[in-house]
């Protein structure tokens, strides 16, 4: 049984959607068979990370087994209390770097959510702690805890559809919340080709199975769909427009749980990085909203990102197809289903996979997560960590480089060489 054995520690760092409501939800809910404990969580935000430490109380009261989550006044507590093992990263993006310098500092050991970093210069720092650590750092790329994902590059690999000469990752979600959340800000997130392309550019490296990049090409750019309007209310909770992209109410938003605040942290915030609902054509976005990047692999395989943030609700919104020497596969990332031809076409078959964990969030990776955690901190190798996180980050940073000039060709090599100049 679980509480046999040793209790692991967790803080959390960042109070957010995805480091309290969803990862941290998760590893609460999972406290009658797991040894996790998240014994506290910090943030910025006063008020949210209190609000954070009642909602994951309660969820493991919930489970019959009572943990109190405390909040951590200041980082240095969260990462050097002795009860805590593992510091989970959840701040903003452009935040990563200090708080794994500061765990790793303490001895702990850290799970990064993705992406990276918005700066190659801190996506380094963070890899030179981890070398300094002599332990792996365990990032969260889902796609990595996915099972279509994982059996898809699998399959890739395996020879059935002979060797993957082309990849085309299909992503046009319905994510204006980028525009209505703090992402809206290049400095902070990155982007949406950061926050969200980061997953995309680390599939496909992914399938590269070690083939370097060595050419990427973009167009896209800013669509023009969500014009500055000045005249516009400042937030959703203060519009009465007729508007398909009110937050909370859009059937994105109720299909993946988040049709309502987590907590009055976000409706009662005044700062635009700290609300969760500001109206998107509000002056001040400064990121893309759509690209076509291709990247070319030194194995000669082709891969597209076909990327847009203002896509409708579709449950075809996210594909991968794969085509190779003699056979293709393609699959759908909502209903987890793999449509695999073979044998230049004499062959094919509908693979899926039975899954009770695909009502939860991100289809259920998020509880895979938690068990990879568990199993990352006994000692197992994590799926997916910072040198694919860097890996990632220099594809991203490549693309929007050739977005900015027009499509220009860009070595993501260069950006190695250049990094080390430094």
């Amino acid at each position: 049984m679980a509480q046999s054995r040793p209790e692991i520690g967790i803080a959390i760092v960042g109070a957010g959607e995805r480091g309290v409501y969803f990862v941290g939800s998760r590893i609460a809910e999972a406290a009658p068979d797991s040894c996790l404990r998240i014994v506290g969580v910090h943030d910025r935000l006063g008020d949210r990370a209190e609000q954070a430490a009642r909602h994951l109380t309660e969820v493991y009261d919930q489970t019959g087994m009572p943990q109190a989550v405390r909040v951590f006044d200041t980082l240095d507590e969260a990462t050097a209390d002795p009860a805590v093992d593992l510091v989970i990263v959840t701040t903003h993006t452009d935040s990563h770097r200090v708080p794994v310098e500061r765990a790793v500092a303490h001895g702990k050991r850290v799970y990064l959510d993705k992406p990276i970093s918005v700066t190659l210069e801190d996506a380094e720092a963070i890899a030179r702690a981890e070398r300094a650590s002599n332990r792996p750092i365990m990032m969260g790329f889902t796609r990595r805890y996915e099972q279509p994902w994982i059996e898809s590059v699998r399959l890739a690999r395996s020879g059935r559809i002979g060797a993957a000469r082309m990849v085309l990752l299909r992503s046009v979600i319905p994510y204006t919340r980028y525009l209505q959340l703090w992402h809206r800000n290049q400095a902070r997130s990155g982007g949406a080709l950061n926050d969200k392309g980061s997953h995309h550019f680390d599939v496909l490296n992914w399938i590269a199975d070690g083939a370097e990049p060595v050419r990427v090409t973009a167009m896209g750019g800013v669509s023009g769909i969500f014009a500055p309007d000045p005249t516009a209310p400042v937030r959703c909770s203060a519009c009465d427009r007729d508007c398909p992209y009110r937050r909370h109410e859009t059937l994105i938003d109720r299909f993946e749980g988040i049709g309502r605040v987590p907590n009055r942290s976000w409706s009662d915030a005044a700062a635009v990085h700290d609300r969760n609902d500001t109206c998107v054509y509000q002056p001040g976005a400064d990121i893309d909203d759509h690209a076509v990047v291709t990247v070319k692999y030194d194995s000669g395989l082709v891969a597209t990102l076909f990327f847009a943030i203002f896509g409708p609700w579709a449950t075809d919104q996210e594909t991968l197809e794969i085509i190779g020497d003699s056979g293709r596969l393609r699959m759908e990332r909502h209903s987890g289903c793999i449509d695999l031809v073979e044998q230049h076409g004499r062959a094919r078959s509908d693979i899926r996979f039975p899954n009770p964990d695909r009502g939860s969030s991100h289809y259920g990776a998020d509880r895979e997560l938690v068990r990879k955690i568990e199993r990352f901190m006994n000692g197992e190798a994590p799926p997916v960590g910072v040198a694919e996180g860097l890996a990632s980050l220099r594809l991203v940073q490549a693309a929007q480089i050739s977005l900015a000039e027009d499509g220009r060709p860009v070595d993501p090599r260069e950006l190695v060489l250049a990094e080390a100049a430094q």
